[in-house]
């Protein structure tokens, strides 16, 4: 089995990213957790450019890496000079990892432009920085930053610049496509040139500035690269770098190549949405592989097959990327979207009657403006609602909410709920932030005393989306609420013209799910 070298930057590239800092300790959580996963490199930053990556190599060296190499980066010595004194070299050094990627420049353009230097010149500095580190006992992979485009400007001196890193002592010439434009033709033809003039082991580092990231570093890889380099979640400067968590599970899974230690990839979804958490970054659910969306199914054709077989709408089984399929409830559904919804809670259906009126009130509620693909919660309850025998933990009877102004107190809601709990009718009331904030107050207050769960319940997320601007203040507004006890969270929804009906229809699903889910 064909084994391809993982060289993980999402800490140096991939902090490059608007909207992504980095501490120091995040960087190393990251760190531990790609050591983890099984990659062979961790590109850790570069060591030169700020007193954060220092300290990231320095704490990095009292911890013990079991599968990955840390690797700091850094370019080759300034115009003009030699390696010995450079700083940019001696950064490579103190940060004393045991593997160091240099840059050098490629493209005529860059070097004369640029550097402003020659392009003899150039091709020194490459040739002395990398053979100057390997004195000093580090291993170095060279990036040939703008490869392709210097390829195709002026190809015997893109030629140049690699034979000059081979000369240097590099063990791998890694072929950038920094502007992130090419094809992946344009990158097969090329690569398939360039091995006849250079015989050495060859990686690719790509950029996704043309959609094409993940499939130009697979076209590298068919063309017989040894290492790709990427980001987890496809993270890095303007649109990001190659995703290697779309690259590892396709090299794997479809191209029969070993990319991480036997069945690592498995955890490939958790990698994912961990480096999302620790980088303040809300998950691309609609990643390929890793997506929570990835394998979820929503039209009641799809669903309907995939439940006689799960390979008829399925690339691959997503539980070898750590990753689960879904099934989606909407106006699009089918009878299978919900028997299926019903078998994932332990619902029990007879298949007719129940199902085919949960369909049609679901379908007639989205036409009014309701919305259960990200409200599963509310599903559940529909369906719970249609079973024979089922009595809910606590019913409505009347609720009020007020919002008022008062003379040296400003503004304040209060609420009332009148609720039925078993046999006791309970009449509670309280004062909030708003009027949902005081409703909830108030229902809390009534269903504690038979249900001291609640306490643990926490409402910790609360969107509301106008679904028709040209009603202005009387249009349909959806409320979504998203409440957790522990570690589970669920999701429900409202809708009316009136916002307080709709936060209250989420409300009250909230709770009624958390008394009777289990949970």
């Amino acid at each position: 089995m064909r084994q391809i070298q993982i060289y993980d930057t999402t800490l140096r590239d991939g902090t490059q990213r608007e909207g992504i800092s980095l501490s120091c300790d995040d960087k190393l959580r990251i760190a531990r957790r790609l050591d983890e996963l099984g990659v062979t490199f961790i590109e850790g930053g570069w060591p030169g450019s700020n007193p954060k990556d220092v300290e990231f190599f320095a704490r990095a060296r009292d911890i013990q890496w079991k599968n990955a190499l840390v690797t700091s980066f850094g370019a080759t010595c300034r115009v003009g000079g030699g390696p010995e004194g450079d700083s940019n070299i001696k950064a490579l050094l103190d940060a004393h990892t045991p593997a160091c990627t240099v840059v050098g420049k490629t493209w005529t353009l860059h070097v004369t432009d640029v550097l402003r230097t020659t392009l003899e010149d150039n091709l020194r500095i490459i040739q002395e920085s990398i053979a100057y580190l390997r004195a000093q006992g580090r291993r170095v992979i060279y990036d040939a930053e703008h490869f392709f485009d210097g390829y195709r400007a002026d190809p015997q001196y893109a030629v140049e610049t690699l034979l000059a890193a081979k000369r240097g002592g590099a063990e791998t010439l890694v072929l950038c496509d920094t502007n992130g434009g090419s094809l992946p033709w344009q990158i097969a033809e090329t690569i398939r040139d360039v091995r006849v003039a250079v015989d050495h082991p060859f990686g690719l580092h790509a950029h996704n500035d043309g959609e094409c990231a993940v499939a130009n570093s697979i076209s590298a890889v068919r063309e017989g690269a040894v290492q790709v380099q990427g980001t987890v979640n496809g993270y890095g400067e303007r649109c990001g770098n190659a995703n290697l968590c779309s690259i590892i599970p396709n090299l794997e899974l479809k191209l029969g190549m070993r990319c991480l230690p036997d069945g690592n990839i498995r955890s490939l979804y958790e990698v994912s949405h961990f480096v999302a958490e620790v980088a303040n970054l809300a998950p691309d659910e609609h990643l390929a592989y890793v997506g929570k969306s990835a394998f979820a199914h929503k039209g009641g054709i799809h669903v309907a097959a995939m439940r006689r077989n799960e390979t008829s709408y399925q690339h691959v089984d997503p539980a070898l990327v750590g990753n689960k399929m879904r099934v989606v409830v909407s106006e699009l559904s089918g009878r299978g979207n919900l028997l299926s919804k019903a078998e994932e809670y332990g619902l029990n259906t007879d298949g007719g009657a129940d199902v085919a009126e949960v369909l049609s009130a679901i379908k007639e509620m989205e036409a009014k403006g309701f919305s259960f693909e990200a409200a599963e919660a509310s599903v559940t309850m529909l369906m719970k609602r249609q079973l024979p025998g089922y009595l809910p933990p606590f019913e409505l009877i009347d609720f009020v909410a007020n919002v008022e102004h008062r003379t040296g107190r400003g503004i304040f809601a209060e609420a009332m709920v009148k609720v039925r709990v078993k046999d006791e009718v309970l009449h509670t009331a309280a004062e909030g932030d708003g009027p949902v904030n005081a409703l909830d107050l108030a229902l809390r207050k009534a269903l504690v005393p038979h249900y001291p769960e609640v306490e643990e319940f926490q409402l910790v997320d609360y969107k509301v989306r106008i679904l028709d601007g040209t009603d202005g203040t009387a249009a349909v507004t959806r409320v979504l609420i998203d409440t957790q006890k522990g570690v589970t969270r669920w999701s429900t929804v409202g809708a009316s013209t009136n916002i307080i009906e709709a936060s209250w229809r989420a409300l009250v699903d909230a709770y009624e799910y958390g008394l009777t889910a289990g949970i």
